[in-house]
């Protein structure tokens, strides 16, 4: 069986579950379509919860993001993994015990302001879409290399398998959908990486692989890599770039951003106890470190095999998943010394770096590229980032029915967490504006109605961001979670822990960080994008870790204005101390 008809066989199969499990569990009531009813067990929710956070993000990019960047890498591991021990022992067993639907219902019940509710769910949409843009792109990205597709026609095929057990289930097919595709998403990711581990080093723990010596060799992988990168142009994988103060604040800003994620805090909603919820932090810890602890092995192992497998090669002989690869837009080629040779090192092959392509084949066969190379440097190949752990089986050439195990993987991440992206969104827009603001008389068969017809709306629009990303699909979610740490982090954290806190301090405080956040992140991205380098950032500060100071924007600007308005009514005060009551 070509490994064609494999990948169409696996994702076919997990497809075909998503879609049976959706109809298993219809959700019948509103409780059923926010909450899943209060019921999941731990463990089960501890899978789910594990799934909605490992993202495309986590499945396709970040070990791409640590293959090509090296230590710098390391800030998207410390901070999403430090941002869901955090959130799992500082906020989801308050936020629990509060006992609503949404992350907007607990603000705007905390801060008893109807302002405060619409500026949340305004900066939970905001946040979502912006995650969800790496989500479809990730779907899309999939599709069009496994199963010959163009990445656009990918996305809509996404959108389509989303709409029908996100919009059918509500969050109580989501949590059974994301229990299979938890599954699905860590033997794929696994399994190459334990084959990768025992060719390369003879070690079957990936783990152990990372720090091991290569086959037949006396040489450490690590200090190979160092070797190879360096001689090619690169700083040493084991090196920093970034400055420290931007490795902080992207750590951070990850971090905190992780704490306050809407579509993550509502997952610890779904069980029946407050000792439940706690119960399932510990096991969506766990089923999250399997994927963490090996994303850097992946990543080296990655790096090392694509120079070995490239480097002054011919393109006339160049390896198969190259081609593949190039012919989907993903890979270019611009022979800048018309030797014929694929020769890769440090620096932008072509001007404008992303590929323009002609129609026409080169001399050589390969894909000619419109843009103009860039001569100040003698890197002649352009590769996506996002491309590393999907292509990474290929390149290693293992065996087929391992590269449609990581086809349905990486469909599986990707699809979990757009799931309760769209959940959250609909939610916010059915139960907090209508619901609870606009059209407080609707009946709940009405509501459930309207939260349906909102998340095939947020369905139609991710996927316009999915076809049109800003960037490589775990930069864009990084920017979710610095927008995240600027506005819902600092409410939710005081809100539990700070009595004082009023509306007024809550709102400007969500708003200064979101504006700030967001105006920085566009004007450096979308805007000027020319000029999006160290020399001009504030304080040396990336768009993707401006979060942090948008986060310590909205502290200052909360408790200011608390500390001279007017304090919080008393029912309020009551409802904080019987959430902080053990």
């Amino acid at each position: 069986m070509t490994t064609q008809l494999l990948t169409y066989v696996f994702v076919g199969a997990t497809f075909a579950l998503y879609i049976g499990i959706a109809v298993w569990s219809r959700a019948k009531s509103t409780n059923d379509f926010y909450v899943a009813g209060k019921d999941v067990h731990p463990v089960a929710n501890g899978m789910a919860t594990a799934a909605d956070w490992m993202s495309a993000a986590s499945f396709l990019s970040m070990a791409g993001l640590i293959a090509f960047l090296g230590k710098d890498g390391s800030v998207y591991l410390m901070g999403w993994t430090g941002g869901y021990v955090l959130l799992a022992l500082l906020l989801a067993p308050y936020l629990r015990k509060f006992g609503k639907f949404t992350v907007p219902d607990f603000i705007g019940e905390r801060y008893y302001s109807k302002t405060a509710r619409k500026l949340a769910v305004i900066c939970l949409i905001f946040i979502s879409f912006t995650y969800i843009a790496g989500q479809m792109r990730g779907v899309g990205i999939v599709f069009s290399r496994f199963l010959e597709v163009d990445i656009n026609t990918g996305v809509i095929v996404g959108m389509g398998i989303v709409f029908f057990y996100a919009v059918l289930g509500g969050m109580k097919g989501i949590t059974y959908t994301q229990v299979a595709q938890y599954c699905v998403l860590i033997f794929a990711y696994l399994v190459p990486a334990i084959f990768i581990s025992i060719l390369m080093t003879g070690q079957v723990i990936p783990q152990i692989g990372f720090g091991s010596t290569l086959v037949d060799s006396q040489i450490y992988l690590l200090d190979k890599l160092d070797q190879v990168t360096t001689d090619l142009g690169f700083i040493a994988y084991t090196e920093n770039v970034k400055s420290n103060i931007d490795i902080f604040c992207i750590t951070a800003a990850l971090m905190f951003g992780t704490a306050g994620l809407p579509h993550v805090i509502v997952r610890f909603f779904t069980v029946p106890s407050v000792g439940a919820a706690r119960q399932s932090a510990g096991y969506a810890l766990i089923f999250i470190a399997l994927l963490y602890t090996t994303a850097p092995a992946v990543s080296a192992f990655a790096r090392m095999n694509l120079i070995d497998s490239i480097q002054d090669q011919p393109y006339s002989s160049s390896p198969t998943w190259f081609k593949n690869w190039e012919e989907i837009g993903l890979i270019a080629w611009k022979d800048k010394n018309k030797d014929g040779k694929l020769q890769y090192s440090s620096g932008n092959a072509l001007k404008n770096i992303k590929p323009n392509y002609a129609e026409s084949k080169g001399i050589n066969g390969e894909r000619v590229v419109l843009n103009e190379p860039d001569l100040s440097n003698g890197n002649e190949i352009y590769i996506d980032r996002d491309i590393i752990v999907l292509a990474n089986p290929e390149i290693a050439q293992l065996p087929g029915w391992v590269i449609a195990l990581v086809a349905a993987g990486g469909l599986a991440a990707a699809l979990s967490t757009a799931a309760g992206l769209l959940l959250v969104i609909s939610s916010s827009v059915s139960h907090d504006l209508l619901k609870k603001t606009y059209m407080p008389q609707i009946t709940e068969k009405q509501e459930l109605r309207y939260a349906r017809v909102s998340a095939a709306v947020a369905i139609g629009i991710a996927g316009i961001f999915g076809i049109y990303p800003p960037a490589f699909v775990a930069q864009v979610v990084a920017f979710a979670f610095g927008l995240a740490a600027a506005t819902f982090f600092p409410a939710l954290f005081l809100g539990i822990f700070y009595k004082r806190l009023n509306k007024e301090g809550a709102i400007a405080g969500m708003l200064g960080g979101l504006v700030f956040t967001a105006s920085y992140i566009i004007y450096f991205k979308f805007i000027n994008p020319g000029i999006n380098n160290s020399e001009f950032w504030f304080m040396g500060i990336s768009p993707e870790g401006i979060g942090c100071i948008g986060m310590i924007l909205n502290f200052i600007l909360a408790l200011s204005i608390s500390s001279f308005t007017k304090a919080p009514p008393n029912e309020v005060l009551e409802m904080i101390d019987e959430i902080r009551r053990p």
